[in-house]
């Protein structure tokens, strides 16, 4: 197998995979996942993840007080608090923990960020764009709410984002918070998330190369777990190298999210799922399992993982471990 290179691009690190190949005759199931006799095994990482998300999930509620248009809030919300992962914020916290921050730092942002991600959901399940019915096992926002209140409230989100991180964040330089803002606006932006969504619409019903599925879910998905972990690292005040370390270990679990994901969508049912499965198939999108086959896709998404975890080598092994173990939650999820 040909190995990946990293090159820096616009501040970014791109992962090259073309001419790569997997064909070893291993194909390694989700569970095989864990190394054994890693310095990160014994760390309790559901208790980690479950008081994290406890914390998350009480400061989200009370930043979107159901105001006037009530309408609007309530659309805004609907999706905010209908469950999730919360793996996007936790990565802000665990982040800026790794490079010895407190969680009350990283806080604002992590919760902006899945007001972000809230934003991504509600526009993406649109019928200009993915048209679906289902998210998280509830009608999608426009069904309850209909289409234009779902277009505005992702919009307020976006703007609400940003005036939380401002108003909330305390103890933090402005010039770490400007560059705070910087990453989350150049990740979510015309270089990140909407360029990511509109070459997957544009690539629909056509063969694309690995080369250009790659930029689509490295800008569609990947960018905003980057900012995720970036973010955390300079609120906690972490320096260069730290930054360039853990860009690097984001950019392939962002990868790997969507390999994944594109596994789970051809795999698992509309129950298991939560959203509607097979919608990719139907759609003609561009996936892994279509371009790579299924289990070449695997393989990939172990190899993501383990060039992932290879980025923590150089930090602390407690404080590295939640980002550890992430990174094997993310390769091993059923939904």
């Amino acid at each position: 197998m040909e190995r990946n290179r990293s090159i820096r691009n616009d501040s970014c690190f791109v992962i090259l995979i073309n001419n790569t190949h997997f064909n070893n005759g291993t194909t390694y199931q989700f569970k095989s996942f864990i190394m054994q006799g890693s310095p990160f095994q014994g760390f309790e990482f559901e208790a980690y993840t479950a008081m994290k998300a406890k914390k998350i999930n009480k400061m989200l509620d009370e930043a979107i007080p159901l105001r006037h248009p009530l309408k609007l809030n309530e659309a805004m919300k609907y999706y905010l608090l209908a469950g999730g992962k919360r793996v996007r914020p936790i990565l802000c916290i665990a982040s800026c923990e790794l490079v010895g921050g407190d969680e009350s730092l990283a806080m604002p942002i992590a919760c902006a960020i899945e007001m972000i991600h809230t934003v991504s959901l509600i526009h993406d399940d649109l019928p200009c764009m993915d048209n679906d019915d289902l998210r998280r096992g509830k009608p999608t926002n426009h069904k309850v709410f209909g289409e234009s209140t779902a277009v505005l409230a992702g919009d307020a989100f976006f703007s609400f984002a940003f005036e939380h991180i401002a108003c909330n964040t305390n103890n933090v330089s402005p010039d770490r918070l400007v560059r705070v803002f910087a990453e989350l606006s150049s990740a979510i932006g015309s270089k990140g998330l909407v360029a990511g969504q509109l070459v997957d619409i544009e690539s629909e019903g056509k063969v694309v190369s690995l080369k250009e599925l790659e930029y689509i879910h490295v800008h569609k998905t990947a960018k905003l777990l980057e900012a995720c972990v970036v973010c955390g690292v300079i609120i906690g005040g972490g320096n260069d190298n730290d930054n360039e370390k853990d860009r690097i270990y984001a950019r392939f679990i962002g990868l790997l999210f969507q390999v994944v994901d594109d596994i789970l969508d051809v795999s698992k049912s509309s129950m298991e799922l939560g959203k509607t499965a097979g919608k990719d198939l139907v759609s003609n999108k561009a996936t892994y399992p279509k371009v790579m086959g299924i289990d070449e896709a695997k393989n990939f998404a172990y190899h993501l993982m383990n060039q992932a975890v290879q980025q923590l080598a150089c930090f602390d092994t407690a404080k590295a471990a939640p980002l550890y173990h992430l990174a094997y939650y993310i390769a091993n999820r059923q939904n």
